[in-house]
C-alpha cells in the first residue's frame, strides 16, 4: 500500500490538510484512531466566522448551532461587561456532524480514509519520513508515503518519534470538563465567560449556547490540586439544567512548537501548539494551518521535494497567517495570569457598561489611567500597555 501523502488524526486539522491536499491532485490517505470521525467532542465547540471561508465551505445548518456576535464576562465578585460585535463574529458548533462533513468533502476529493487504526510508529528511511507503521482491526500493517502529516493531537507521539519536541509543562495546558446541558438560562448569541480563582483557577468557565436552551458549559483550569470535573460539578450545581454528555481533555495554551517539520513530516492543530493562548480555541487556526499543510504536502510531491528544507516553507507560511496573533495572545495570557482575584474584579468594573468590541478596542490610555489608580494592576498589565 503506497500514498503520496498520509495524514495521521481525522479531526480539523487532519481532515482540513487531507481536503486541500487532496484538492490538488496527490494520493491522500487519513488515518483515524476512532472508530467515528467526530466523536467524542473535544472542545467547545466556538469556532471564528472566517473558518468556513478558509476551508470553502458554506455555512449549514446541519452543523451550525447558532450564530455568537459577542460575550459577556463575568468577574469573580460578579460584575459583568459585555463585548459585542459588529457582524457576526463566529459560530457554535456541533462538531459531531461537523468534523464528519469536513471529512466527508475531503473524501470527495479523493482522500481515502482508515477508521479504527492506530498509528503505532513512523517509517524512517536515511533519516526521512517515509510511510508509517499502524494497527487496523487488529492487523499490524506497514503502508508507504512519500511524506506524513501529524494531525494526533496535544503531545503528539507522531512528532516526537520523528525527532520533534512536542512536550508540553502542566502549567501549559488547560484541563478541561464539560457538559452539554438542556435548561440552561443563557443569550442565545452570546457567550458566557467566568473568571476566579474559586470558579476555574488558572483559567476560565464557558457557557455557549447551542439554541433551545441547549447548551455547553464547560472550564479549563491549571496548576490546582482539585479536578476540573470537580469545578465543573461545583458550577452546575447551581444551574437549573440537565447535563446529556460529559466530556474531559487537555488543550496546549503555550503557543505553538519551535519546529513543525522535518524531513518527510509536518505538524499540524494541536500537535503543533496552534492553539490560542488565552481562550484555548483552535478550530479556526488549525483551519488555517491544516490549509496551508496540504497545500504544502502537494507541493512538495509535485516538485519532488520533501526534504526539511522544503518543508520549512510550511512554517513560513503559517507564521506569516496567524504568528504574530499567535504571539499577542501569549502575552496577553501571561499577562493576565498575574492577575489575581481583585485585580480582575476590577478591571471588569471598570469597563462596565462601556461598549467593548475587542481587545483592540479598548483605549490603552484608559487602561493605563486605570492601572495608574491600582499600582499592583499597573504592574501586571505593564507589557499589554
Amino acid at each position: 500500500m503506497k500514498y503520496d501523502v498520509i495524514v495521521i488524526g481525522g479531526r480539523v486539522a487532519g481532515s482540513t490538510s487531507s481536503l486541500f491536499a487532496s484538492k490538488s491532485d496527490v494520493d491522500v490517505l487519513m488515518i483515524e484512531k476512532r472508530q467515528e470521525i467526530g466523536t467524542p467532542v473535544q472542545c467547545a465547540e466556538a469556532t471564528s466566522y472566517g473558518t468556513l471561508k478558509t476551508l470553502e465551505m458554506e455555512p449549514s445548518k446541519k452543523y451550525i448551532c447558532t450564530e455568537i456576535f459577542g460575550a459577556v464576562i463575568n468577574s469573580p465578585d460578579g460584575h459583568k461587561v459585555r463585548v459585542n460585535g459588529e457582524r457576526i463574529q463566529g459560530y457554535i458548533l456541533e462538531r459531531k456532524m461537523f468534523d464528519k462533513a469536513l471529512a466527508i468533502e475531503s473524501a470527495k476529493f479523493g482522500t481515502d480514509i482508515m477508521v479504527k487504526t492506530l498509528v503505532k510508529d513512523l517509517i524512517i528511511k536515511n533519516g526521512e519520513v517515509k510511510g508509517v507503521v499502524a494497527k487496523h482491526l487488529g492487523e499490524t500493517i506497514e503502508i508507504k508515503a512519500d511524506m506524513v502529516i501529524a494531525a494526533d493531537g496535544v503531545e503528539s507521539s507522531i512528532a516526537r518519534i520523528a525527532g520533534l519536541n512536542t512536550l508540553n509543562s502542566p502549567k501549559d495546558v488547560f484541563s478541561c470538563a464539560q457538559y452539554e446541558m438542556v435548561g440552561v438560562d443563557v443569550h442565545p448569541n452570546y457567550m458566557e465567560l467566568y473568571f476566579g480563582s474559586e470558579i476555574a483557577p488558572g483559567g476560565y468557565l464557558w457557557i455557549f449556547p447551542k439554541g433551545n436552551g441547549v447548551a455547553n458549559v464547560g472550564l479549563g483550569i491549571r496548576s490546582s490540586k482539585e479536578t476540573a470535573y470537580h469545578y465543573l460539578k461545583k458550577f452546575v450545581s447551581n444551574l437549573d439544567a440537565t447535563p446529556v454528555e460529559l466530556n474531559v481533555g487537555g488543550v496546549p495554551i503555550s503557543g505553538p512548537i519551535d519546529k513543525t517539520y522535518t524531513d518527510g513530516l509536518i505538524v499540524v492543530g494541536d500537535a503543533a501548539g496552534q492553539v490560542d493562548p488565552i481562550t484555548g480555541a483552535g478550530i479556526h487556526t488549525s483551519a488555517a494551518c491544516g490549509r496551508i499543510a496540504g497545500e504544502v504536502a502537494a507541493e512538495a510531491i509535485k516538485t519532488e521535494d520533501t526534504s526539511s528544507r522544503f518543508l520549512k516553507k510550511y512554517q513560513d507560511l503559517w507564521k506569516a497567517e496567524i504568528g504574530e496573533n499567535l504571539k499577542i495572545s501569549l502575552k496577553y495570557r501571561k499577562a493576565i495570569d498575574k492577575l489575581s482575584d481583585k485585580d480582575l474584579n476590577v478591571l471588569i468594573e471598570f469597563f462596565q457598561g462601556k461598549d467593548i468590541f475587542s481587545m483592540e478596542s479598548i483605549p490603552k490610555i484608559s487602561l493605563f489611567k486605570l492601572a495608574k489608580k491600582q499600582p499592583n494592576l499597573l504592574k501586571n498589565l505593564k507589557d499589554v500597555l
